[in-house]
């Protein structure tokens, strides 16, 4: 069912604002003639079956309109965005931009931080949330409503925790790229033809791993069925483990969420 409210994305125009407006639409969870896209170009690629869609440059106005303001900018845009939410819901894609910083900022104390990433494109995105004391119970299911557009989403319990999220959530498809890149470079120095060695690589990262949670199973089961199995891929997984595969993603992940903490402390207003 449509909601009624009014959505607001300032930073329409960008690929996760642009994503996430379209999916609300397709699934039926807005109606065309109760979302405004702020770019600033004031021009948003695919919306022209939805010619209701309100389309502007001016982020005040669109404040003015919305019932609940999106801000999908990068974070180092966030200075240049003015915007009186005057206590409207706030749901912010910013990484790093602390829920202080956002009431300072916004005038709102009704703020949601979450953390979708790209594969909102493909309605497969997955989004940890934090929200405010402020923020209330019809707040919240229209933020699960609007992230279920385009995949599933979670409440996480404390701000510290989406910090965290950031560097695991955030990514992406950044982290299976890494491991398919190292994949066809090994291919390729063995041999293998350009293409093959691509299909290879995408059948394994993008294809074998939709298995993954099936019937139950947990990605340590996983693993440990195959190593029981004692067969090739066992011996693959236990050199990979043996030459510091956790201990590498550990690494990865942390420094992931050190660069989320230094950010929070540099988007940090001070207030009034």
């Amino acid at each position: 069912m449509a909601q009624a409210m009014t959505l607001g994305i300032i930073g329409g125009g960008g690929w996760l604002g642009r994503s996430i407006g379209a999916a609300m639409l397709v699934k039926g969870v807005l109606a065309p003639a109760n979302l405004i896209l702020s770019s600033r170009s004031g021009r948003v690629e695919g919306f022209d079956a939805w010619p209701e869609v309100q389309l502007t440059t001016d982020n005040g106005e669109l404040a003015r309109q919305a019932d609940v303001i999106v801000l999908s900018v990068r974070p180092e845009q966030f200075a240049e965005v003015q915007v009186d939410a005057a206590d409207k819901l706030v749901i912010s894609f910013m990484a790093g931009v602390s829920v202080d910083t956002l009431v300072e900022r916004t005038g709102s104390r009704r703020v949601i931080r979450a953390m979708p990433n790209a594969a909102a494109e493909i309605g497969q995105c997955y989004a940890p949330w934090f929200a405010t004391a402020a923020v209330t119970a019809a707040d919240k299911a229209f933020t699960q409503a609007m992230f279920e557009a385009c995949g599933s989403a979670d409440e996480v319990a404390g701000e510290a925790d989406l910090d965290y999220l950031t560097g695991l959530v955030g990514s992406g498809a950044a982290y299976p790229a890494l491991l398919a890149e190292a994949m066809l470079a090994h291919a390729l120095a063995r041999g293998i033809s350009p293409q093959v060695a691509e299909n290879a690589v995408r059948g394994v990262v993008v294809g074998a791993s939709q298995l993954l949670g099936r019937g139950g199973m947990s990605p340590a089961e996983m693993v440990q069925a195959m190593l029981d199995y004692r067969g090739t891929t066992a011996a693959g997984l236990q050199a990979m483990l043996d030459a510091g595969f956790k201990q590498a993603v550990d690494a990865g992940l942390e420094a992931a969420e050190a660069a989320a903490q230094r950010m929070k402390a540099g988007y940090a207003q001070p207030r009034r």
